[in-house]
């Protein structure tokens, strides 16, 4: 284990910072799980070169929204610039099982960028299952209305797994909802309500129609 991350303690709080043994390890699984969703289509059927590289670029720019923060909590966590809109679409543009790897790998890739590790299960609850839930959407991929509601259902998994993070708030799981639903569940009116704007909406369609036709 220490050959993969360090500890460090702070006035009696440990955390583990990833060494260069970490971020390769990490660096690689993420490839993995990214070239599996790749491979494995729903419907058995294999991702294109085009479908690969607008999941890749959902992911890149899901990354670059991400640092660009509206709003920063004093305790983690922040208002972003429709970061998670984009690992949501690659669900809902190619269907759940390509969402929630898509989604797994780009939490792998936050906890390269911006590695916050207490332990395996806040690892776990935090990066994976977390960013995870996003690639839900993928679940009305083909409904009515199956960006907003998969964005929904994408942000309830994604509190969901947050709030049962265990932290120094483990032990306050109605405050932990709060703290958690308030950041994310701002970010997520705002963006319901841009997806709502017709003109909006109509390139959504479209955009779907560029990316998903043969």
């Amino acid at each position: 284990m220490n050959f993969f991350v360090t500890k460090i303690i702070e006035d009696s709080d440990v955390t583990y910072n990833l060494t260069v043994a970490g971020y390769v390890a990490l660096a690689a699984v993420m490839l993995v799980v990214f070239a599996a969703g790749c491979m494995f289509r729903d419907k058995n059927k294999k991702m294109d070169a085009k479908q690969i590289v607008f999941c890749a670029m959902a992911m890149a720019l899901a990354v670059v929204t991400s640092m660009f923060k509206i709003i920063d909590m004093p305790m983690g966590g922040s208002v972003t610039l429709f970061s998670m809109l984009f690992i949501v679409l690659t669900g809902y543009w190619f269907g759940v099982r390509t969402g929630i790897t898509t989604a797994v790998a780009y939490g792998i890739l936050q906890l390269l960028i911006n590695p916050y590790i207490i332990s395996i299960w806040q690892m776990l609850m935090d990066y994976i299952f977390a960013f995870g839930a996003l690639g839900l959407a993928g679940l009305f991929s083909n409904k009515k209305k199956g960006l907003i509601k998969g964005y929904i259902v994408g942000i309830l998994g994604w509190i969901f797994f947050a709030v049962y993070t265990p932290d120094f708030f483990n032990s306050a799981i109605l405050y932990s909802l709060a703290y958690n639903g308030a950041y994310i569940g701002l970010e997520a009116a705002i963006t319901l309500i841009v997806l709502a704007l017709p003109p909006v909406n109509e390139a959504m369609q479209a955009v779907k129609k560029l990316v998903c036709e043969a």
